[in-house]
């Protein structure tokens, strides 16, 4: 007996609280109102890719024939050996071979 009207009381609170979500109205959004956190891409308004501030995620997206592997080395050789000065400068990385640079070349650009 005690059990049943514990059960009672427990499902009156929680048929309560739901109708009190369901009832409350919703917030309205300001559609004057600016995000927190704006992101600052590495792709320039003219769809290029700057490879002295491109993360390996946007270069491997990015960049026909750059995978996980060729997009990280591209990263570690600019942390190692300071910002690109060319495109050309590509050549440098391991596994970047002209074939990869001249497909690419139209989206890349140094900044």
């Amino acid at each position: 007996m005690r059990t049943g009207y514990f059960y009672s009381l427990v499902f009156a609170l929680l048929t309560s609280a739901s109708i009190a979500v369901i009832a409350a109205p919703a917030a309205k959004l300001e559609a004057g109102t600016a995000p927190l956190v704006m992101e600052v891409s590495p792709i320039t308004q003219a769809g290029k890719v700057d490879v002295n501030k491109a993360d390996a995620l946007t270069l491997q997206r990015e960049l026909a024939g750059i995978g996980e592997a060729k997009a990280k080395a591209i990263v570690a050789y600019r942390e190692s050996n300071g910002p690109f000065s060319s495109v050309d400068e590509l050549l440098e990385v391991k596994g970047i071979g002209k074939a990869i640079l001249d497909k690419n070349r139209e989206k890349l650009e140094v900044n």
